[in-house]
């Protein structure tokens, strides 16, 4: 990224994006299960798909729970009908006992598997990154992120998508006619010096109302202009930072001129755990392969990708480089990371071996100690389902503790 004019994209996409909506009925199965039993583990997967005569939500999995387990099915239900499949026209009925079933095929954990854990080690083998950069701390919109701007951005978008169809329908904003099922990408343009200068090109998809071309005597030439423009105006400019838009950037809204219903999980199945370059650092950032929703802090897929965020802002935070992205190693039922590497991309005022020993020093990376450390074990992951994992505000969007910047961990850090 060192080239004038050099370009970096992200993308996103919104909760009801048919692989999201598996997310989001994932972590509410999790949420659900640690409300009754904060010790509970929990490793859910969601398929869903739309078909013509009914839609089926299928869940499969592990939990080990203390008490009677929630009710699953209905846990997927509302988690649907909450992000807005309630309309099989749409895509999908999920309050319809006729036109969605639920299948439920759960059992507990693996006894070998519950071994390992019970004695505070990982719940299995694994690598997981951390990363954190500046690239978000030049605008006060999206200041204390420490985040990849073209994934910030794409994020945004997204999540206004949703914003936009839930705003009182008196609302300037309101987009009545806009669906759950949605796409974004954000295309950042760098100077020289690798620094973020303009917003090349944004690219949104999102589903609508199929009869919004009556509004226009069925005209779709026009139906598309009017979706781009609402768009733009709504969404676009609400999301992005002014200064980041100008007359040169590009904007495509539904690039095949028309998304209409019915969409969803009619259109396309989704499935758990399948967007994890959305879900993290939209790619500028590694990623170790496992996917987080559907899965308590015992699985370190999750807790030890959020341990590795938190200190990888951390050092970011602290001065000690511009760009940080840190590695662990797990094995299975072991509790020490096998490895901790740190990489600083020739950002770091110090050198990287001595960071390592600074977050040695200061983070401890057990899985019991990261679970202790950022509370984890209460129910707070279905905010995490859509959005983004990182680069969020803590305590706005959600909890998200492992986005909270800690003064006294930057000191120890600093020191």
């Amino acid at each position: 990224m060192g080239r004038g004019g050099s370009l970096f994209s992200s993308e996103s996409v919104t909760c009801g994006h048919p692989d999201k909506l598996c997310d989001a009925i994932s972590d509410t199965i999790v949420d659900a299960c640690l409300k009754i039993d904060p010790d509970a583990r929990v490793a859910v997967e969601t398929l869903v798909k739309g078909m013509r005569d009914k839609s089926v939500i299928m869940l499969a999995g592990e939990v080990t729970i203390s008490s009677n387990p929630p009710n699953y099915e209905q846990l997927a239900r509302d988690a649907a009908s909450e992000i807005g499949y309630n309309n099989h026209k749409i895509g999908m009925d999920a309050t319809s006992q006729q036109l969605c079933d639920v299948q439920v095929n759960i059992t507990t954990q693996a006894a070998n598997i519950a071994q390992g854990v019970d004695r505070d080690g990982a719940g299995d083998q694994g690598i997981m990154f951390g990363f954190a950069c500046k690239e978000t701390e030049r605008f006060s919109d999206l200041e204390g992120r420490y985040f990849p701007l073209a994934a910030a951005l794409s994020q945004r978008v997204t999540r206004r998508l949703r914003i936009v169809r839930e705003l009182p329908e008196d609302d300037s904003s309101y987009l009545g006619w806009a669906r759950p099922d949605g796409k974004s990408q954000v295309t950042v343009e760098y100077d020289a010096n690798g620094t973020p200068s303009r917003v090349h090109t944004v690219i949104v998809a999102i589903q609508h109302d199929s009869n919004l071309k009556d509004r226009f005597d069925g005209d779709e030439v026009q139906e598309h202009a009017f979706i781009k423009s609402e768009i733009i105006e709504h969404v676009i400019r609400d999301a992005i930072p002014s200064e980041l838009l100008d007359e040169n950037t590009i904007f495509t809204v539904n690039g095949t001129g028309r998304f209409a219903d019915p969409a969803g999980p009619y259109a396309d199945a989704g499935l758990t755990g399948r967007k994890v370059i959305v879900d993290t650092y939209g790619g500028m950032g590694r990623h170790g392969g496992g996917a987080f929703s559907g899965k308590d802090p015992s699985k370190v897929d999750r807790s030890a990708a959020y341990a590795a965020r938190w200190a990888a802002k951390h050092v970011v935070a602290a001065g000690l480089a511009d760009r940080c992205e840190i590695q662990l190693a797990y094995v299975i039922g072991v509790a020490e990371p096998v490895s901790i590497r740190v990489e600083t991309f020739d950002t770091s005022v110090i050198p990287e071996d001595e960071i390592a020993e600074k977050i040695k020093q200061v983070f401890d990376f057990t899985p019991r100690a990261i679970i202790v450390a950022l509370d984890l074990l209460r129910p707070i992951y279905s905010s995490t389902a859509s959005g983004g994992h990182f680069g969020r505000t803590p305590g706005v969007d959600g909890e998200f503790p492992w986005e909270v910047l800690d003064a006294q961990l930057i000191e120890a850090l600093s020191t």
